[in-house]
């Protein structure tokens, strides 16, 4: 018999928990034009705030009407004339699931939102939700990586909008820790990977902020100030291209695992769990740059899946990823993840997996996990913005894995790209379609929407979404909603929005 997993997992969906009952919600007006950067419609009010809103049921829901969110990064969109400051929308979701007609769209420019518009900050880089403050709404964290502060060109920054019964309004700055960067040179980049997970079952959860100066650990409760109760440094960690939170012990507490990126030792990249007090613990066999945590083989206990996208002709190094890239999935148990756990491995030569591996595809670039059909098994589903579709360079393409009671399966495996019957648009050079992926449920029907950036779309980029079914995701009467319609400025560089959707994408 599957137990029935109790897990806070970040910048990853997983199965949906039963959500409290909440107002109706407020009837949609019509679709604002797309150059308004505001809400087109009022969020619905919820009749009380959630209490307990860190649970995967509600994490994503801003506004408290029982539905989750979807949040968009465009970080390389305009402000006015100012090139690159960024941008971050957020669709409200429905009982019809999302669309362009009812959003926000958040930037340094917003009222609240700490900073100001500058060029390349990046505002948008990576995002993650939780409900910080307690007050049982989702609030929004952002990262603004190449943010100059003071003197310190790209030190990056971290902000957080908090949810509320209108939805997300006004915001914080959360501040690295002391010393942070210091004897750096320019570039720390703090904020390019967030996650967040109640590792001590308060109730409050927990921030990790990855950078090339480390990881900072941020303990919650935190103030509407933006300060947590505590903050430490994970400085031994040196340069940090991700971090992850979830439950992989069953015990309602999620664990943290930072993953480096390649280093001089080991070009797969290192997987480390921290136990708090400065303790790291390698994970000896597990490789990754980026990861997620969910219940792919419906035995109550969340699994680590983590992306290795550079192989020997990327890395230019032997011993890298398999040809095109992979991924990796380590199971939870009752003693969590052993450090001595063999990891299972796929491929796009796996038996079952779509296509072939090919040089520089990218496989495993973004990552998330979620129930597609509504069977008890998270899927995985898998980003290669860098695959060729026919002579297309980097059209790029997306991979849905199966969960099983077995664990991740190649049989049944299905891949999608912009030649794909019933999605919208063609397979063009340079889309990166893949470069960011979400599973999540977004119409609380019970099987999560396939969500997609495509980042290199036009001048704006866009978003694929298809809704979940019995049978996976569904693409004939999938939609692509871009950037412009969405309210996203575009000057004379791209916006690239897609770039992160639910926060499933590391900004490096």
């Amino acid at each position: 018999m599957r137990r029935t997993l109790a897990v806070v997992a970040a910048l990853g969906a997983v199965c949906a928990a039963p959500v409290p009952a909440a107002a109706s919600p407020t009837p949609a007006a019509p679709p604002a034009p797309a150059s308004a950067p505001a809400v087109a419609a009022p969020p619905a009010r919820a009749t009380a705030p959630y209490r307990g809103a860190n649970t995967p049921a509600v994490q994503d829901d801003f506004n408290g009407d029982g539905y989750r969110d979807l949040a968009i990064g465009a970080p390389d969109a305009a402000n006015g004339k100012v090139e690159g400051a960024g941008a971050v929308v957020v669709l409200y979701g429905s009982a019809s699931g999302v669309s362009a007609g009812r959003r926000v769209v958040l930037t340094q420019a917003t009222a609240g939102i700490p900073g100001e518009p500058e060029r390349d900050d990046r505002f948008g880089g990576s995002t993650a939700t939780a409900d910080l403050d307690r007050d049982g709404y989702a609030d929004l964290l952002v990262g603004v990586p190449d943010e100059t502060v003071g003197s310190l060109r790209g030190r990056g920054a971290v902000t957080v909008v908090w949810g509320g019964p209108k939805g997300l309004t006004g915001g914080a700055s959360i501040s690295p820790p002391s010393g942070h960067g210091e004897g750096h040179a320019p570039g720390c980049r703090f904020g390019m990977s967030l996650a967040a997970g109640d590792m001590t079952g308060d109730g409050a959860p927990e921030v990790g902020i990855a950078s090339n100066c480390g990881g900072a650990d941020h303990t919650g409760p935190f103030t509407r100030a933006g300060r947590p109760a505590a903050v430490r440094r994970v400085p031994q960690l040196g340069t940090t291209r991700g971090v992850v939170m979830g439950d992989v012990n069953g015990d309602g507490r999620a664990e943290r695992f930072w993953l480096p990126g390649p280093t001089s030792g080991d070009v797969r990249g290192p997987v480390r769990l921290d136990t708090g007090a400065q303790s790291l613990v390698p994970l000896d066999l597990a490789d990754g740059y980026t990861g997620r945590i969910g219940d792919v083989d419906g035995d109550g206990y969340g699994d680590l899946v983590t992306g290795i996208p550079d192989d020997e002709y990327l890395s230019g190094e032997k011993g890298a990823a398999h040809r095109g890239g992979e991924i990796q999935v380590l199971y939870g148990s009752a003693q969590g993840i052993p450090a001595t756990q063999r990891p299972k491995v796929f491929h796009q030569d796996t038996s079952g997996v779509p296509g072939g591996g090919e040089n520089g595809d990218r496989f495993g670039f973004s990552l998330s996990v979620g129930d597609v059909n509504g069977d008890g098994y998270a899927d995985v589903l898998t980003g290669a913005p860098a695959e060729a579709i026919g002579d297309r360079s980097a059209a790029g393409a997306a991979t849905l894995l199966r969960g099983s009671a077995a664990g991740l399966t190649g049989a049944g495996s299905v891949a999608y790209n912009q030649d794909t019957a019933g999605v919208p648009g063609a397979a063009e050079a340079l889309d990166s379609f893949g470069e960011a992926v979400h599973l999540t449920d977004l119409n609380k029907d019970g099987r999560a929407e396939t969500v997609v950036g495509v980042p290199g779309e036009n001048t704006d980029g866009c978003v694929w979404i298809a809704r979940g079914a019995a049978g996976g995701p569904v693409a004939d009467g999938s939609v692509n909603i871009c950037g412009k319609s969405a309210g996203v400025s575009v000057s004379g560089i791209q916006a690239r929005f897609g770039a992160d959707v639910g926060g499933a994408r590391t900004a490096f």
